[in-house]
């Protein structure tokens, strides 16, 4: 790669990613300070920056290599990733109920967190080769088999979360390659009727949290909601400024759980307050509007869909994540991007920055 094209790396969106990191370590390692158990077994701390690491590396080595590549090698990413999940239901470390990791022995991943990509890049393919076919609903169609057929194995662990994750990617970049209007009406139709239908095949503590959420009964408060209850009392108690890091009486008492992961939300508005919360969430906008502005900038349909595709991940976990910390859509295992511990979660959306860097890099080089 010529070395001028360089000067295209996105360096404002790279720092921002940056500072998210580390402030995420941060929050980590306030979350489990003092906790024995953590500290002695899974060092939560040491496991995110390891990630992290390994993670910028791959940053540049993606955003040096032509994203192009990755069309073109869309369709072994995609049977293969199938293939791993596929052994994993049958075959994968069952952790909390769910078989969604593989335990390498040093570490574990979770290869739906790898799969939200290789979704994206496989889905940009097909939009980018089929986007003059799209009016048509038998091409839409394909694209859904596609999706549901990553989908359809994440199900199967249960992982209800990711599935809707890639299921919502899907239809952003089905919108972003040119769904017709025509089109809209029916899939607001299928957006409304499917929860429904699908609710008598959820798994039982799916069911709860979902009954819970719009039932929510206050003699539970130390049964089934216990934690979004404790997660309510962290973030207002945090006031404009917080109680301190390392401070803070719901993280450090250990009311809070998983607060590490699901709940890091509340751990910022408890400890750095109002203000640490609009600054996270001021950085996380950052890095959406950086990457979009990228999409903006490709010469090609393909290299615009993968970054409207990253931007879309990144943008739809942050939501749930932060919605279900103040209780406003039920609860979910989705990470806040950049921010709460989860290895494998960071070391996908990092690859997801190098793709959008591999856009920008490459865009001079593509001939017309």
């Amino acid at each position: 790669m010529n070395r001028s094209n360089w000067r295209y790396f996105d360096f404002w969106l790279l720092g921002a990613v940056v500072l998210l990191t580390i402030f995420g370590i941060m929050m980590i390692r306030s979350s489990v300070a003092g906790n024995i158990e953590l500290s002695t077994d899974t060092n939560l701390v040491n496991r995110q920056i390891l990630f992290a690491v390994v993670g910028f590396v791959v940053v540049f080595i993606i955003a040096a290599m032509d994203y192009r590549f990755f069309s073109g090698v869309s369709q072994p990413l995609y049977w293969i990733t199938a293939v791993f999940l596929a052994i994993l239901t049958i075959a994968g470390q069952a952790l909390y109920g769910s078989a969604r990791w593989f335990d390498t022995g040093v570490i574990l991943i979770q290869p739906s967190e790898i799969a939200k990509i290789v979704v994206i890049i496989t889905l940009a393919e097909f939009f980018a080769r089929n986007k003059h076919r799209l009016d048509n609903l038998v091409w839409v169609g394909i694209s859904f088999l596609y999706t549901i057929g990553i989908v359809a194995w994440i199900l199967l662990q249960p992982n209800l979360s990711t599935s809707l994750v890639i299921l919502v990617i899907w239809f952003a970049m089905l919108w972003g390659a040119g769904l017709r209007m025509k089109h809209l009406f029916l899939f607001i139709v299928m957006g409304i009727i499917i929860p429904f239908a699908a609710f008598p095949v959820l798994e039982e503590y799916q069911q709860k949290r979902i009954s819970n959420f719009l039932f929510p009964d206050p003699q539970q408060s130390y049964g089934e909601t216990y934690n979004l209850d404790q997660a309510l009392i962290a973030i207002g108690s945090g006031g404009m400024l917080g109680q301190g890091y390392g401070q803070g009486t719901q993280v450090q008492l250990r009311f809070l759980k998983v607060r590490w992961s699901d709940f890091i939300f509340s751990v910022i508005a408890q400890e750095l307050g109002f203000v640490g919360i609009v600054l996270m969430m001021a950085l996380i906008l950052f890095v959406i509007i950086r990457i979009l502005s990228a999409a903006r900038k490709a010469r090609d349909t393909f290299g615009a869909l993968v970054c409207y595709g990253v931007a879309t991940l990144i943008a739809f976990q942050a939501f749930v994540n932060m919605g279900v910390n103040l209780r406003l859509i039920p609860a979910t295992g989705l990470t806040l991007p950049f921010v709460s511990y989860g290895g494998s979660s960071l070391l996908s959306l990092l690859i997801g920055v190098g793709l959008v860097q591999s856009v920008l890099l490459h865009q001079k080089n593509i001939e017309f």
